[in-house]
């Protein structure tokens, strides 16, 4: 059970891994073998066209997650450091992966999707992004850009030029079934100004990197998989997949 204590401690070693991460963040920059730009050629990665190709069949799927959107738990229920982003229920999340934990519930119930992203190589994360009507999310950046943050849009609500994100300034709209390709390193923030949900297919990648960058990069990725942090969201959330469960028609709770 969360605790007032509990949350200030998981807060203090997310902040102190954040620190050591960014200490080591240049060097592995340097490496890159892929642009460092806000937003990246969507031709980076070969998998990125195998997702288009199938958008329908995975949007076919979020449609029948959606049936549930209100129990579905808000980003601050399960990673508790998101609660500086936001506080309500406008921000919902389905988790298929997360640096090594992979919700079997979930993606039994997507199948198709989650063998998509099964074949998808350095996946360390990856979850539908469910914004709610009138939904904003702060600027912020990412923790560690050892990774490249990947959205493949779903569902994006009229006017399109109403929902979008600026990553280091550059703004992009969400066309369904495209995909964007940036770096969250970089201060970004996103909104939906309008009256419909958007969402998109979420997934963290890593970053291809020249060794030894590489080697440390994956180092410290699975170190973070160990981490407190980590271990506490992978917690609440199969506590919000019993939850869920009980729910459904024909289940057994």
């Amino acid at each position: 059970m969360s605790t007032p204590l509990r949350d200030r401690a998981l807060a203090a070693a997310n902040e102190a891994g954040a620190r050591l991460l960014h200490g080591v963040e240049r060097f592995v920059l340097r490496s890159s073998t892929v642009p460092t730009t806000p937003f990246l050629p969507l031709d980076t990665f070969g998998w990125i066209a195998d997702l288009e190709r199938s958008w329908t069949a995975i949007r076919a799927e979020l449609d029948e997650v959606l049936e549930y959107r209100e129990a579905l738990p808000n980003f601050q229920d399960i990673s508790v450091d998101q609660a500086s982003l936001t506080d309500d229920d406008g921000w919902k999340t389905y988790f298929f992966f997360a640096y090594g934990f992979r919700s079997d519930a979930n993606c039994a119930r997507c199948p198709k999707t989650a063998a998509l992203l099964d074949a998808v190589p350095g996946l360390t994360t990856a979850f539908f992004s469910i914004l709610s009507p009138r939904k904003g999310i702060g600027e912020h950046r990412g923790p560690w850009r050892g990774v490249l943050r990947y959205h493949l849009a779903l569902r994006v609500p009229e006017p399109r030029d109403a929902a979008g994100i600026s990553v280091g300034g550059q703004v992009a709209h969400w066309e369904e079934g495209r995909s964007l390709l940036f770096d969250d390193g970089y201060d970004h923030h996103a909104w939906n100004d309008t009256d419909g949900v958007r969402v998109v297919l979420f997934a963290d990648v890593i970053r291809p990197l020249r060794p030894p960058a590489d080697q440390i990069n994956r180092a410290l990725i699975a170190a973070i998989g160990r981490s407190p942090y980590i271990r506490d969201a992978r917690s609440r959330h199969q506590a919000w997949e019993r939850r869920f469960e009980a729910l459904r028609p024909g289940s057994a709770g």
